[in-house]
């Protein structure tokens, strides 16, 4: 536990890419006797895993997308709002420091610690830098990469980096230790298949009729666990039992991590999340970026680990039953190409990603003295209010309009 107890605030989009990073650094945190805050937006708020401990404050809806000059001045007035949100939440949670994990609600939130002067950290999961964080990389205080080589990252901020992996939850971590599971030329061969929170509806179609292209030997050693889409669910299990394929099938995992222990391969997108699980645990892969990903954001979360050894990708364009089976074909012939792959990706995992990240938090912001702190609000020029972000506002909107705030 920390001699000082700190207040943090950590600002993350709804989904789990941006979500479980900032879940388990708030684990952390609390257990170094930290108190920890979260702003999201509604689907974050709701999202399973949230630690117990951990109060979310939600942000309005405030998107700023597409051409439509109408949209950019409606997700402007959100920003504003929220940011207005935030400097409230500052000021009764008086935080050490801020850290924003992408995604729209980062937006405000970060807005608001640069006007209020409270440090800021930046956590990018992917390969490429997002757009929220590529806005705010020259004014925030330090920046933690999960990823040795990041694009989009302007070479004058690399001296703010420190690479620090992706954290991941605690179930997942804990199975680092153990041995991949056993596979021999007669033991069953077991494949995990999922398309991240909302499945994809390419991997219903295409999985199935790959497995059934496999050797008979192999086929009839197989044992599929497939997330799919409520919707295609059901063809899915048709297909399955037309090929004569054991499959369990759902539309979500609560126990992923009961799941990918027992995995001897992965079929799936390529979310920072997933390859920060793989490469945790040590799982071979075959990875399907998904190809409408920001700036393609996923087929770069590919080169690490398709660089090791430990995955195969293919293009969402070239992904056939014929291509899937051939790579399958390929990777489990021989027990030992699996194993070699299996270590390939261990070997691309960062254990310490949520401690190093804590490390790296702390290092910023001291222990509050709020009289000092509010006579240096008091010292502050008049534009380090409304002022400012209204200043701030336009051009964030005109550099963010091109496409979804990520």
């Amino acid at each position: 536990m920390s001699l000082v107890s700190r207040h943090y605030v950590l600002a993350a989009g709804g989904t789990g890419g941006h979500l479980i990073p900032a879940f388990a650094l708030a684990v952390e945190l609390n257990a170094r006797g930290h108190h920890v805050a979260l702003v999201t937006d509604r689907r974050g708020a709701a999202i399973p895993g949230k630690p117990a401990f951990l109060t979310a404050h939600v942000l309005p809806p405030g998107r700023i997308a597409g051409l439509n000059p109408l949209g950019w001045l409606k997700g402007a007035k959100g920003v504003l709002e929220g940011r207005r949100m935030a400097l409230r939440l500052f000021e009764s949670f008086e935080p050490s420091a801020v850290v924003g994990f992408g995604g729209y609600p980062a937006l405000p939130t970060l807005l608001a610690a640069a006007s209020a002067r409270i440090p800021t950290v930046l956590h990018e999961q992917n390969a490429v830098l997002g757009r929220v964080n590529r806005y705010f990389a020259g004014k925030v205080d330090a920046i933690a990469t999960a990823f040795a080589q990041v694009d989009r990252l302007d070479p004058r901020h690399e001296a703010k980096v420190t690479l620090v992996g992706n954290p991941v939850r605690a179930d997942v971590l804990a199975l680092r230790d153990q041995p991949f599971p056993e596979f021999t030329g007669e033991s069953l061969l077991r494949i995990l298949v999922t398309g991240g929170s909302q499945g994809a509806r390419v991997l219903s179609e295409v999985v199935p009729d790959g497995l059934a292209m496999l050797p008979p030997a192999l086929r009839s050693r197989l044992q599929v666990i497939q997330q799919s889409r409520a919707e295609d669910i059901e063809a899915v299990r048709a297909r399955y039992a037309g090929h004569g394929i054991p499959a369990e099938l759902a539309t979500y995992f609560e126990n992923m991590a009961e799941r990918l222990a027992g995995a001897h391969l992965f079929i799936g997108r390529a979310g920072a999340s997933t390859i920060a699980e793989l490469t945790a645990v040590g799982r071979p892969a075959i990875l399907v970026p998904l190809p409408i990903a920001t700036d393609d954001h996923q087929a770069a979360n590919t080169r690490e680990i398709v660089a090791a050894g430990g995955a195969r990708a293919i293009r969402q364009e070239n992904f056939t039953a014929t291509a899937l089976a051939k790579q399958i074909q390929a990777m489990a012939q021989h027990p030992e190409t699996l194993a070699n792959a299996a270590h390939g990706a261990w070997n691309c995992g960062y254990p310490n990603a949520a401690s190093d990240l804590a490390d790296l938090v702390e290092s910023f912001g001291g222990a509050p003295i709020m009289d000092v702190i509010r006579m240096e609000k008091q010292a502050a020029p008049a534009k380090g209010g409304e002022a400012l972000a209204r200043e701030r506002a336009p051009d964030l909107v005109s550099e963010l309009a091109r496409g979804s705030v990520r």
